[in-house]
């Protein structure tokens, strides 16, 4: 009898932790009546998601969902039909750049130098004498006209520089890969005839040697390095206040657009020591996944202290580190195996010494950390491609690397299968393809167009991961934009095409830019999908991205943006 009892006390107590702990898994909010992408193979078909504590719960059908209800507890979120799908994942921006092209002249949708011009001239009426003037987002290659006195349709500096006699003025080109400047800045760097040209850059000159205003690549230094001295210079309280600022812009102008988590691609140790505090104490909206970036002497022997895995409740990570050997095809930077077709017997800058290269390799290595490089131009993907399967021969133990090759833009057909050969990730930036296609052809020439340039459907058939995003704020951070030019090619102003048969699939352009790109940071044990268990980031549209017609997917509006199961964003 005595044992008994003793039973049936044991079941009793069973059976009340296991009501007790079913009753704890209540859901805080339930979304139902969506059309929903899940991104999971396992659960293809969904109208409803059960959230608790920033997590989901579960993934079904409406009421089995309202089943997890609490009265007075769970909020319900009627999606109306709407089309739901994990949040927007920018697989490589810039978030303090960003910021800052928010705070600074932006001339993304210039289209002519005097526009340009103009608008310089109207800052320096409001800023005092000595003041740098900051601008970026100017493309020659993307303007209606082009003043006659130019090189490369590069213009002349003259008609800048008399509408800012007082102030330097610097310019990043939109690839961020050149500049212009003004007389002013090139007197305060010292720039004469017999300034030279770097390695790896180029101070662009007329026929009588004088420097019309244009630093590409490693010759930007030569104006950068004035223009940095000013600024350390300045209030330290006011930098950093500058720099804050600019941080709450890149979250406010990501949730806006859908984008849940932002894959940054290169920060200075300064800049992740403030993004750790930040997710520490609970003030960062967007989920950030950094690359470390500085030169390999400055790297060497301290970036391992700066590696972070989940920090801050999953918001902030650094496990990466970055560096590039080439620069930008609109800015004559990207690294050719064969001439530029506009510039017979040049083939672009090698940006970066290739043994500083391996070393930052070999520390990625030791640090096990993922090493994410630039590389645009056909000869530059090569040489990285090299690299990375010497590495990988040299350290056989290490597995599950997920080495990524930045941009992987234009590729000689012969090296597209070594991607998958070495599961290498290609983060590639959709809308450079359709930004870029009124000059690629005059770059490249066509054959080297149609088989290499942004060769998205070549890598996907070969089982290459592609892994999608902006390079903000080297174009929007509209990820609609990018899906847009991944599944149509096509430029939505004049309709011009870029070899549609590179196209992607619009289920593949979606993964690109949800689980592809956190499989592509080593997260999609707890983002990039709608399954049970991981985060509850999603983001609830206007259209069906996978069914709506070409011409309404630019229409889309982004109605909640949800992170942590939170709504940090209602659109209208």
């Amino acid at each position: 009898m005595c044992r008994f009892q003793y039973l049936l006390g044991f079941l009793i107590v069973v059976a009340l932790l296991f009501f007790s702990c079913k009753q704890t898994q209540k859901a805080d909010l339930i979304i139902y009546n969506a059309a929903i992408f899940t991104a999971d193979s396992t659960m293809q078909t969904a109208s409803a998601v059960a959230v608790k504590d920033g997590i989901i719960l579960a993934v079904g059908g409406d009421e089995d969902m309202k089943k997890l209800m609490k009265e007075g507890h769970t909020q319900l979120l009627d999606a109306q039909g709407q089309f739901m799908m994990p949040g927007f994942i920018e697989g490589h921006g810039h978030f303090s750049g960003l910021g800052y092209s928010l705070i600074n002249l932006n001339f993304l949708e210039s289209k002519s130098w005097e526009s340009i011009v103009d608008a310089v001239a109207r800052r320096a009426a409001e800023v005092k004498p000595g003041e740098w003037i900051v601008g970026r987002g100017w493309h020659q290659e993307k303007w209606d006209s082009i003043p006659s006195q130019n090189i490369h349709n590069y213009p002349f500096h003259y008609t800048l520089s008399e509408q800012t006699p007082d102030n330097p003025v610097i310019l990043f080109h939109a690839s961020g890969h050149s500049l212009y400047a003004n007389q002013k800045a090139m007197d305060l760097a010292g720039v004469s005839l017999e300034t030279p040209n770097p390695v790896g850059g180029e101070i662009v000159r007329d026929r009588d040697k004088n420097a019309i205003g244009v630093f590409e690549e490693r010759a930007m230094r030569i104006i950068r390095d004035k223009y940095d001295d000013y600024v350390k210079n300045l209030d330290k309280k006011a930098t950093d206040s500058l720099w804050y600022r600019a941080i709450r812009l890149a979250q406010d102008e990501c949730l806006k657009k859908g984008i849940t988590s932002f894959q940054d691609a290169g920060s200075t140790f300064d800049e992740l020591d403030k993004y750790e505090k930040l997710a520490k104490e609970g003030k960062l909206d967007v989920r950030l996944w950094v690359m470390a970036r500085h030169p390999a002497e400055i790297l060497q022997g301290k970036v391992k202290n700066y590696k972070r895995v989940e920090a801050g409740n999953r918001f902030y990570t650094c496990n990466a580190i970055k560096s590039e050997v080439d620069g930008a095809l609109g800015a004559f930077g990207a690294w050719l195996l064969q001439d530029y077709s506009d510039k017979p017997g040049f083939r672009g800058q090698n940006t970066t010494d290739i043994m500083d290269v391996k070393k930052i390799a070999e520390m990625a290595m030791d640090a096990d950390m993922q090493f994410c490089v630039h590389a645009i131009g056909d000869r530059a993907n090569r040489v990285v491609l090299d690299i990375y399967e010497g590495m990988m021969a040299k350290h056989p133990e290490k597995k599950d690397l997920r080495w990524r090759i930045e941009h992987a833009q234009h590729l000689d057909p012969q090296d597209i299968p070594r991607f998958a050969g070495n599961k290498i990730i290609a983060s590639m930036q959709g809308i450079h393809c359709t930004s870029d296609a009124p000059f690629v052809v005059k770059r490249l020439g066509e054959q080297r167009a149609r088989l290499g340039a942004y060769a998205w459907r070549s890598l996907l058939d070969n089982g290459v991961l592609i892994a999608n995003g902006t390079d903000a704020p080297v174009e929007d951070v509209d990820p609609l934009k990018s899906f847009y030019a991944s599944v149509t090619r096509r430029r939505s102003d004049t309709g011009l095409e870029f070899f549609k048969e590179q196209a992607m699939t619009r289920e593949e352009a979606l993964l690109s830019y949800t689980l592809w790109n956190a499989y592509a940071a080593k997260e999609e044990h707890f983002k990039g999908s709608i399954s049970k268990g991981k985060v509850a980031d999603f983001v609830i549209l206007s259209n069906d991205l996978r069914t709506c017609p070409d011409e309404e997917i630019l229409k889309t509006r982004i109605i909640y943006t949800i992170v942590n199961g939170k709504i940090l964003y209602h659109g209208q």
